[in-house]
């Protein structure tokens, strides 16, 4: 495959695609640059460079789109932790809720522990499964249970010991 040939006349198409797809020309160069960059790497006959070319495209829009929410998310969802710091009570009252929670989760059965740590570490169902030892259509029922029986060792905790926070 002559590269040069195939990017003169690939090139104005694929950036036409992606500057409409973006709305932004700086964006749609650099995608498409980066996709000719990848195409270089590979070995394909050319009926395929077209498809496989703008499939390329495609993704790293897709990725960009993905790390640009997740960016706004973090730093919109976030944003007293830039800042300024917790206030003396505030932190106080994070480290009563945190010794709560580990006392709690100290008390549950070991696999119930294990799930709901799973759970919040963003671990999928199937990955939960594999390590708990059960087939992955159960472990949504799992954590229901263990998180049920979670909330009703806190809420016992906090009646006897008061509210904490």
């Amino acid at each position: 495959m002559d590269f040069d040939a195939v990017f003169e006349r690939l090139y104005p198409s694929l950036f036409r695609y992606l500057q409409r797809l973006t709305g932004d020309e700086d964006v749609a160069e650099d995608i498409a640059q980066e996709s000719f960059v990848r195409l270089l790497r590979q070995t394909l006959p050319e009926s395929e460079v077209r498809p496989w070319l703008f499939t390329v495209a495609m993704n790293l829009v897709r990725d960009r789109a993905r790390k640009t929410e997740r960016r706004h998310r973090l730093l919109t969802g976030a944003p007293d932790l830039v800042t300024r710091q917790p206030l003396p009570d505030e932190d106080v009252e994070r480290s009563e809720r945190v010794a709560a929670v580990r006392e709690v989760l100290e008390r549950l059965p070991e696999r119930d522990r294990q799930l709901l740590l799973m759970r919040e570490e963003g671990f999928k169902y199937e990955e939960i499964a594999r390590v708990i030892g059960v087939a992955p259509a159960s472990v949504g029922t799992l954590i229901a249970r263990a998180l049920k029986k979670f909330v009703a060792e806190y809420e016992s905790n906090e009646v006897i010991d008061g509210p904490r926070g």
